[in-house]
């Protein structure tokens, strides 16, 4: 068996999937790599291939029609045998020495007496044109370099939450918690570090920058521009999150911080859906904005008091064009702080 298995979601990736590629070899015979052309119209599926018969030991190309992210992260589980596994997208990379420092992690917790399900490591936004790049650590919220369980995490910082990049997770517990993505679907990378988490009981955090997580190429997802106009999937994968809350409701809420952390992340993604249909600026999209905060009502009230009145989400409730404006300007005061977008 494998120790870790890295999907690598390829889409028209043939202009950067080498150097995303070529950045995972050096983990060698330990590490699979499932390049998964998803229906690509360039030379994608050709450069899969052609690794493929370089490293007969270590890539796997697999070519499937065009299903979109959620479904080539979907194949990549199906086919990982590793016994962790990880998405790295095709225009992302990571540094070679924390790769190797995760990879020796894995190696000593497999054969330790208790199973880790959630391996957690840093990422750095590789921003284009950008002077400095943003960090994204955990050593404020997460115990470093030991085993630990929710009961130890701490608060996070607002508007702080792990994201694909930050985590690699245990195989069998994504297969057991019946984890599928959807279909043709942008930003459900959200869903893939939300809906395991009620069956991860331990974790470990290494310190160190791993992902390196490329923004700012033209008609990439998170460009805010793109977000807009594709604000109804970003509504759709906002609703999956806030639906399987409230299925999991009574698993969640058994562990206080579990609860606490996945209700800010959904308080984050709401958040951001709101303010880009302030941003999108038609009576349309104000009005997509109303009825998301209502359904968030109508399913669980006590959870819309937590969103809808705490900071987040009065800032974006503000009534009239002004608070609109208000709202917009505390968006980009986080947009500055966190480096996203």
């Amino acid at each position: 068996m494998k120790l870790l298995s890295i999907a690598i979601p390829s889409y028209n990736s043939e202009a950067y999937m080498r150097k995303c590629i070529e950045s995972l070899l050096p983990g060698g015979e330990d590490v699979e790599i499932l390049i998964v052309d998803d229906g690509s119209k360039d030379r994608t599926g050709e450069i899969a291939d052609e690794y493929e018969t370089m490293y007969p030991n270590i890539v796997k190309a697999i070519h499937q029609e065009n299903g979109g992210h959620g479904a080539a992260v979907n194949t990549g589980l199906e086919h990982a045998t590793g016994l962790y596994f990880k998405v790295v997208d095709s225009d992302d990379w990571v540094k070679e020495s924390a790769y190797r420092k995760i990879l020796q992690t894995l190696r000593e917790l497999a054969g330790g007496s208790t199973v880790l399900d959630m391996l957690i490591s840093n990422f750095v936004y590789e921003k284009e044109g950008a002077k400095k790049n943003k960090v994204m650590r955990y050593h404020h919220a997460l115990p470093k370099d030991t085993i630990f369980t929710w009961d130890e995490v701490k608060h996070f910082r607002k508007g702080q939450y792990i994201l694909m990049h930050s985590v690699i997770f245990r195989t069998k517990l994504l297969k057991e918690c019946g984890l599928k993505l959807p279909e043709h679907t942008f930003y459900v990378d959200n869903l893939f570090v939300f809906e395991p988490l009620p069956y991860v009981r331990t974790m470990y955090y290494l310190d160190v920058n791993f992902y390196r997580y490329y923004i700012g190429r033209e008609g990439q997802s998170v460009n805010e521009q793109v977000m807009i106009s594709r604000i109804d999937q970003q509504i759709l994968v906002n609703k999956l999150m806030l639906d399987y809350l409230i299925e999991k409701k009574a698993e969640i809420y058994r562990k206080r911080r579990m609860r606490a952390y996945m209700i800010s992340y959904l308080e984050i993604i709401t958040v951001i859906s709101s303010v880009l249909l302030i941003r999108s600026g038609t009576e349309e999209s104000l009005e997509k904005k109303k009825e998301l905060w209502e359904d968030i009502k109508q399913k669980d009230g006590l959870l819309y008091i937590r969103l809808r009145y705490g900071i987040m989400g009065n800032s974006m409730n503000l009534p009239g064009k002004g608070g609109r404006k208000i709202s917009v300007e505390a968006y980009k005061i986080c947009q500055r702080f966190f480096k996203f977008n």
